[in-house]
Parts: C-alpha cells; sequence; structure tokens
C-alpha cells in the first residue's frame, strides 16, 4: 500500500482566518499609534519602535495561531509518523498495539504496547467523517503489517 496523508480540516478554515485578521487588527493599531503614550505628568510619546513592536507582535501572535494547521499523520508499510502542535513521532507498526478513536474523544490516539497512548491531532473529531476515514485507513495499515 501506499503512504496515506491525513492533515486536520476544520481548524484550517478558523485558524488561517484568525491568523490574519490577528495580524491585519495588530497592523492598524500600531500604524495608529500616535502622540502621547498616556502617562500622567510624562512627556513620553510613542516612536517608530512602537509601532513596529505592535506590528511584530501581531505577526508573532498570527503565526501561533496557526500552528494548529501544523498536525498530520503519514503512514506507510513500515509505520506511522505523528506531527501535532508541538512535536512528533516516528514509530514502526510493531510498537503500536491499537488505533483508537473513542466516543468523547476529541482527537484519535495510537495506543502502544507499554500502556502509553500517542495523540494523533491530525485525526480530529470535528472533522467526523473524514477523521473516521483516516482511523480505518491506519488500522488497515496496522493489520497488514501485524499479518505480514
Amino acid at each position: 500500500m501506499t503512504a496515506v496523508l491525513y492533515r486536520p480540516k476544520k481548524i484550517r478554515w478558523v485558524a488561517v482566518p484568525l491568523a490574519v485578521g490577528v495580524a491585519v487588527l495588530f497592523t492598524v493599531m500600531g500604524l495608529g499609534l500616535s502622540g502621547s503614550a498616556g502617562f500622567q505628568n510624562s512627556q513620553a510619546t510613542f516612536q517608530a519602535g512602537d509601532k513596529f513592536a505592535m506590528i511584530g507582535l501581531g505577526v508573532l501572535l498570527g503565526l501561533g495561531i496557526l500552528l494548529f494547521c501544523r498536525p498530520r499523520v503519514t503512514a506507510d508499510d513500515a509505520g506511522v509518523h505523528v506531527r501535532n502542535v508541538i512535536g512528533g513521532y516516528d514509530l514502526p507498526w510493531e510498537v503500536i498495539r491499537a488505533i483508537r478513536f473513542d466516543r468523547n474523544s476529541a482527537w484519535a490516539h495510537l495506543e502502544l504496547h507499554d500502556d502509553e497512548q500517542v495523540p494523533i491531532h491530525a485525526l480530529q473529531a470535528v472533522d467526523k467523517d473524514y477523521a473516521v476515514d483516516g482511523v480505518r485507513t491506519l488500522r488497515a495499515l496496522h493489520s497488514a503489517s501485524q499479518d505480514a
């Protein structure tokens, strides 16, 4: 079987516009900084550096929001590679006991033989049929590796 790739879908519909909106909002606010800084009995005023800092903060916040688009899972006959929001795992099929997607779980999990669980953020419950298809595909690959 060839390699498969799954990435979350609905989170991207939310995260991308939100990240752009945050960056634009902070840019507008940064460009609007002028005059007195508002402290009593002070001559402090906003400088160009303050504007750039506000814009930079908006870009950084936008990039932070885009981290939620990072998860993905790829699998082939040799094993599975899981990349979550923070961190990732490369696991051969031999160490995986099962692929679980419990009814009230936000995302799927790999259950390992040493009783650990590895979350798969790429297969999220909000993606419904897409996530179920991904779990079924991973289970088929896992089953094929056990038979070999």
